[in-house]
C-alpha cells in the first residue's frame, strides 16, 4: 500500500482533560522550529531540555514517576520575579501548549488584570465550599488559587480515594495571562485526537468520557503538526495578538462576557 493512502485509527475524546497526555512533539517541535528554542543532546538520558532564545526560560521534559514530567522555569525580569510552572505526565499536551504558545507570543498583554478563573466561570464551572476554587461540571477537575502563597493548583481526579490523574502547578508570580491561556484551553469543548486510546485513556467510563473513532490518513496527522509549526513561525514575521487568549476582563465586576 502506498504510504500516502495508509490510515490510522483516531479517537476524538471529550472532555479534553481526560484525553491523556498525547504526543510531546506538539510542544517541543514548535518551540524548537518555530520559536527558536535550543536544545542540548544527551543520548544517555531520557529527557528533553529546551531553552528560550534569550536564555530566560527553560523547559524540561523528564519522565519521573514521582514528580511532574513537564517543568518551565523563568528567570526574573525587570517587572516580575522568577516563576515556574509544572505539569503532570497525563496533562494533555494541547492544554500545556496553550500556555507555551502564550509565553512565546511576540506580543501580548502581560498585565496582572487577567483573571484565570474567568474562563471557568464562563464555561459553567461551579464554585466549591472553599474560596477561589472552581470545579468542572463532572467534578473531576478542581482549580485552586491559594491566596496566601499566590500559587495555583489544577487537579484532575477520578476518585478521591485514588491518586490524581494529573496536576498542574503555577508558582507565585506566574504571569496571569499565561494561566488564563491554560484555563481557556482547559474548558475548550473541542475533543482531542488520540491514536489508539485503548490503553492511554485514564478512564473509559461512559459517564465521564466520550470518544468517536475515525479512520484518518497518516499523512494528514503529520500535516497537522507541520501546519502548527508554520502558524507559530508566522507570528514572528507579522506579530499579532497571542492565539487562543480570551479578551481581557472588564474592569466592571458586574460585566459578563
Amino acid at each position: 500500500m502506498h504510504e500516502s493512502s495508509q490510515t490510522v485509527e483516531i479517537d476524538f475524546v471529550a472532555p479534553r482533560y481526560l484525553a491523556g497526555g498525547g504526543d510531546p512533539a506538539w510542544i517541543t517541535v514548535p518551540l524548537h522550529r518555530a520559536c527558536g528554542w535550543s536544545h542540548g543532546h544527551d543520548p544517555l538520558m531520557p529527557r528533553v531540555i529546551l531553552s528560550s532564545p534569550d536564555q530566560k526560560a527553560l523547559l524540561r521534559l523528564e519522565p519521573d514517576p514521582d514528580s511532574a514530567w513537564w517543568t518551565i522555569q523563568h528567570a526574573a525580569g525587570p517587572d516580575r520575579p522568577a516563576w515556574y510552572a509544572s505539569f503532570g505526565a497525563r496533562t494533555p499536551v494541547e492544554i500545556i501548549a496553550a500556555f507555551t504558545d502564550a509565553l512565546t507570543a511576540p506580543t501580548g498583554d502581560v498585565a496582572d488584570a487577567w483573571d484565570p478563573l474567568a474562563p471557568l466561570r464562563d464555561a459553567g464551572w461551579s464554585p466549591t465550599t472553599q474560596d477561589n476554587r472552581l470545579a468542572s461540571p463532572d467534578g473531576t477537575v478542581r482549580v485552586d488559587l491559594h491566596e496566601a502563597t499566590g500559587t495555583w493548583w489544577v487537579t484532575t481526579t477520578l476518585n478521591q480515594a485514588q491518586r490524581p490523574v494529573w496536576q498542574a502547578h503555577f508558582g507565585e508570580h506566574t504571569p496571569p495571562h499565561l494561566i488564563t491561556a491554560f484555563t481557556t484551553a482547559l474548558t475548550d469543548p473541542t475533543p482531542l485526537a488520540r491514536i489508539s486510546t485503548v490503553d492511554s485513556l485514564p478512564t473509559r467510563d461512559p459517564h465521564l468520557v466520550t470518544h468517536t473513532r475515525a479512520e484518518v490518513r497518516a499523512s494528514q496527522i503529520a500535516f497537522v503538526l507541520e501546519d502548527r509549526v508554520r502558524t507559530l513561525a508566522a507570528r514572528h514575521k507579522a506579530p499579532t495578538a497571542p492565539p487562543g487568549l480570551p479578551r481581557r476582563p472588564s474592569a466592571d465586576p458586574g460585566h459578563t462576557r
